[in-house]
């Protein structure tokens, strides 16, 4: 399998950001990690290595991204306001830089996003909000609602990135662009954060957005056994 480390300086969030690369042809795909995780993570935990029939047969490609979580959502040493604008940065970096380092790699006009845990909000919610830049995205055991980290506080950036509270109110034009992108919010019937994922695809059926929402049946819970299981029915 073709490995590359990459790191650059993110004018976005003015620090160096790490990445692996996967692949030599295919759909282009960001990954995140789970809460504060790393660029490595999902090798590490053999996320990668479970498709990597995909990865060899080029099909697909995977660029995994670094998390700033431990800056954004995880500090709870700053004000909830500094949070969400780190978590904005994040957001601008992945839309301004790894988007475009993807598409000159692979001529693709647009990428998939996937992740598990908190990895599945970041990939879901980077969908929703840039219908033109991605045309999949999966998450796998997500929680899509962020009140919880915000200490009570709300603003227009809170607004805008909880899925659970800008999705209700979209209107037909942006529900159409976002029915473009292969959504799938998948968990499991043991997993703690099962009813979040049913929230959010109660959401999507309301809004009648195409998506696919999947509970398996337990055991399949929130672990990295699981999701090495699960995605092999949503990738490529």
């Amino acid at each position: 399998m073709n490995r590359e480390y990459w790191k650059w300086d993110s004018p976005h969030l003015g620090r160096p950001m790490e990445m692996l690369w996967y692949g030599h042809a295919g759909r282009p795909m960001i990954w995140f990690p789970t809460s504060k995780g790393t660029f490595h993570e999902n090798e590490d935990f053999h996320f990668v290595g479970a498709v990597g029939d995909h990865v060899d047969a080029g099909r697909i490609q995977i660029a995994c991204v670094d998390s700033v979580d431990a800056e954004s959502f995880y500090a709870r040493d700053r004000h909830p306001a500094e949070r969400l604008q780190r978590h904005d940065q994040y957001d601008r970096y992945v839309y301004e830089e790894v988007v475009p380092f993807a598409r000159n790699r692979t001529g693709a006009a647009r990428v998939a996003t996937l992740g598990a845990s908190f990895g599945a909000y970041h990939a879901i919610n980077f969908a929703l909000r840039h219908p033109d830049a991605v045309d999949k995205a999966v998450g796998f055991s997500g929680k899509y609602d962020i009140h919880s980290f915000l200490d009570g506080f709300w603003n227009d950036t809170a607004y805008f990135h909880c899925p659970t509270a800008y999705v209700p109110n979209m209107d037909g034009e942006n529900a159409g662009r976002v029915s473009t992108i292969d959504l799938a919010i998948v968990s499991g019937e043991s997993d703690g954060l099962a009813d979040a994922s049913r929230d959010m695809i109660r959401i999507f059926g309301e809004k009648g957005i195409r998506h696919r929402g999947d509970i398996w049946n337990a055991p399949y819970g929130h672990d990295w056994p699981w999701w090495r299981e699960q995605i092999r029915q949503y990738v490529p």
